[in-house]
């Protein structure tokens, strides 16, 4: 049998948990357009963007499973976990959703999920 302040503390555990999931679905069915700003030079390091444009040039990493995208003057690095089923050519309009970091002193948006990959 479970003393009071046990009780107490599972339930308290269960609203928590109850919060939190109810809180991921809401998040989840709104999107990532709800949460992220277009991508600009200035955009910050970590931040969630939005990049939307033609593909100007489609590169195949050194090991043949990530790719490098230029869109809109934009690098887009999209890593093999990603890139897996992905068929995009010269002249595609995209619309990605990314992180930014800085690689070689330039601003890059980093691809993390298929999903975030749209084809218009």
């Amino acid at each position: 049998m479970l003393t009071r302040q046990e009780r107490n503390a599972f339930i308290l555990l269960a609203v928590v948990t109850l919060a939190v999931i109810t809180g991921y679905i809401i998040i989840e069915s709104t999107g990532k357009s709800s949460f992220s700003t277009r991508f600009t030079s200035t955009s910050a390091d970590g931040s969630l963007v939005v990049l939307e444009g033609t593909v100007d040039r489609v590169i195949v990493t050194k090991n043949g499973e990530g790719l490098i995208l230029d869109v809109n003057g934009t690098s887009v690095f999209i890593p093999a976990s990603s890139a897996k089923g992905v068929t995009l050519k010269r002249g595609d309009s995209v619309q990605l959703y990314g992180v930014v970091q800085t690689y070689k002193g330039e601003k890059e948006v980093v691809v993390q999920q298929r999903g975030d990959i749209l084809l218009l």
